[in-house]
């Protein structure tokens, strides 16, 4: 038995300097593809997936695509892929704001990046207190990790394909949805419209979470994947 996780984003290596921001070189199917690439490389046969935001989108592909590989499916912070979510609400007018002055930012500054994420997470944060040293630690932590955020936002160009259009009926992983019910880019209305576009699946409302995996949620969050799972 196997776990699998992957959240909304990912930084490029300084080893990948050629990739640019809002020019990836890749498709929502070729992360789909990868993660399952990942239980090939360790020869798993099945895994439970855990996916925040982007990463439960690409969740729900692979459930889709591999059937087969997935004990179950946890979707953290998502929106239903291959569905009309035009009904749905959209973002909030704070993240709105926030992606416009992201326009500004010139992703070779460490500076710039480092205090543009900063306030991102404060965007994010929903209702919680802003923990925003921790942040900032963690932040400048991952920059020099990475060796910087040129392509961090590419995961925002990405499209599901016609191939999976109407088709969430069809997943046979059991699955978990949780939601924050302050999430201003995924208001809890998409939570609620995944979770009943899927039979038999289950929905945890995180009160006042924004799109984020809080710390005071940990004990929330992590008992409901372990009572989906199955797993001690």
């Amino acid at each position: 038995m196997a776990a699998m996780s992957f959240a909304m984003t990912s930084a490029t290596p300084a080893c990948r300097p050629s990739i640019r921001l809002g020019e990836a070189p890749y498709t929502l199917d070729d992360l789909v593809d990868d993660a399952i690439g990942v239980l090939d490389g360790y020869s798993i046969p099945a895994a439970h997936v855990v996916g925040m935001s982007l990463g439960g989108m690409i969740g729900q592909i692979a459930a889709l695509k591999y059937p087969s590989r997935m004990l179950s499916l946890t979707a953290i912070s998502s929106s239903p892929v291959g569905t009309d979510t035009t009904h749905l609400p959209k973002f909030s007018e704070a993240f709105a704001e926030h992606l416009a002055v992201g326009e500004a930012v010139d992703w070779s500054d460490r500076d710039q990046v480092i205090a543009h994420l900063v306030m991102d997470g404060c965007v994010l944060a929903g209702a919680h207190p802003f923990e925003e040293a921790q942040v900032r630690a963690f932040i400048e932590r991952d920059y020099d990790r990475a060796g910087g955020y040129l392509s961090a936002t590419n995961h925002g160009t990405l499209r599901v394909g016609d191939a999976w259009r109407g088709r969430l009926h069809e997943m046979k992983a059991p699955l978990l949805v949780i939601h924050g019910t302050a999430d201003p880019i995924f208001p809890i209305e998409h939570g609620i419209a995944l979770s009943e576009a899927v039979r038999g699946a289950k929905l945890v409302r995180i009160e006042g979470g924004g799109h984020e995996l809080h710390r005071s949620d940990w004990g929330t969050i992590i008992g409901a994947i372990v009572r989906h799972t199955g797993t001690k």
